[in-house]
């Protein structure tokens, strides 16, 4: 049996007419750029995560640059200034971080939840400390109580990386919400995947709103007038229109996953095999479902899994702040030892995981992964 890891294509289908219609409105409108397939997407989406205002642009890492260099525009922050974020992240999290000349500070995660480890983060902060990028890594809710109180304690600007978690809730509000901004990635393997790079910052802060449009449109408030030295990044119509689509199924599509998820939970027997914490299904919409595998055996079980038909892909093999591209910043040397993040990153290995999985397919992953 085959059982691919994500099929894009199998998404697609479930949605095929519907897409074909909005697709060929966009093309028989000619109007492809900045028009009203972006305003309704962005208003819906805004609903769905309970911000006032969205800005669609062209990727996630653009959304959270877009939020950081806004924050030095306004005077709220300056290059030089400390974010705290979590040592186990893609890399995008601390890239938006340095591309502002902005300093990551990079905090542990907890082994069992793979997420930015709250008990650490105090003995991080200093005076330079202007905010903490919280990741929800996985699609796991990475907010707790504690770092709640630390931010209101050191008046510290709480952002979201949201790539990974579209519908994912924290105590009844969605992620996306829990701060004052947060960057959302639409890459086509996402829960909420566009047709190419497509991305969003959510906000409750006009003034931050307003300056993030600006930014992402050569920062250009009105036309041929430039505030900012801004970039292009702007989400197209026909990725606007492709999304507002899929944005209507996304939360039946997050409880297939969470289906999938609970047959992984309560079957997987291995003692190879370590799973994160199991939360509430609110608490997480299982973008992906990584597993631990113990012994040194992760990069074996991935070739056993492959050769019995069965996709995984290890996210990631290779932790940021042992990236070559960071090997010579000021913070990064000499290179910083983070046990756990390492730990993490030699032992995760993602399992099939999405909304068209069938019964028999993960039936089938975890009867191999059971032998292995």
């Amino acid at each position: 049996m085959k059982v691919p890891f994500l099929s894009l294509k199998d998404i697609t289908d479930k949605y095929h007419d519907e897409i074909h219609e909005a697709v060929s409105r966009v093309v028989d409108s000619g109007w492809y750029l900045q028009g009203e397939e972006n305003k309704q997407f962005e208003q819906h989406y805004a609903d769905f995560i309970g911000q006032p205002y969205c800005i669609g642009c062209g990727n996630g890492l653009d959304a959270l640059i877009w939020i950081y260099r806004a924050y030095i525009e306004l005077g709220i922050m300056k290059k030089g200034d400390e974010v705290i974020v979590p040592a186990n992240t893609y890399i995008a999290s601390i890239l938006a971080i340095t591309e502002n000349g902005l300093k990551p500070v990079l905090v542990e995660p907890r082994y069992d939840t793979l997420e930015l480890d709250d008990s650490k983060i105090e003995a991080a902060i200093t005076e330079r400390t202007k905010s903490i990028l919280l990741v929800h890594l996985y699609g796991r809710c990475a907010m707790t109580e504690k770092i709640a109180e630390l931010c209101k304690k050191y008046n510290l600007r709480l952002v979201e990386d949201n790539a990974q978690a579209h519908g994912c809730t924290y105590k009844g509000k969605r992620t996306g919400a829990l701060g004052e901004a947060a960057g959302h990635s639409f890459y086509p393997g996402k829960n909420l995947g566009a047709f190419g790079d497509a991305g969003a910052v959510t906000t409750n802060n006009k003034e931050l709103a307003d300056c993030v449009r600006a930014l992402a449109n050569y920062g250009s408030e009105r036309k041929y007038v430039f505030k900012y030295t801004g970039r292009n990044s702007r989400l197209d119509e026909l990725q606007a229109a492709v999304l507002d689509v899929k944005l209507k199924h996304l939360t039946n599509d997050n409880a297939l996953r969470q289906k999938v998820a609970a047959y992984y939970y309560d079957n997987i027997k291995n003692p190879l095999i370590t799973l994160p914490q199991r939360l509430a299904d609110e608490n997480n919409v299982y973008h992906l479902f990584p597993i631990l595998v113990k012994d040194g055996k992760r990069d074996m079980l991935h070739d056993y899994l492959e050769h019995n038909g069965i996709g995984t892909v290890i996210h990631y093999p290779i932790a940021p702040h042992e990236q070559e591209c960071y090997a010579r910043e000021d913070w990064n040397m000499p290179k910083q030892q983070l046990p756990v993040t390492e730990r993490i990153h030699r032992e995760e290995l993602s399992l099939p995981m999405g909304p068209c999985l069938t019964e028999e397919q993960v039936r089938y992953v975890v009867e191999t992964l059971n032998r292995f």
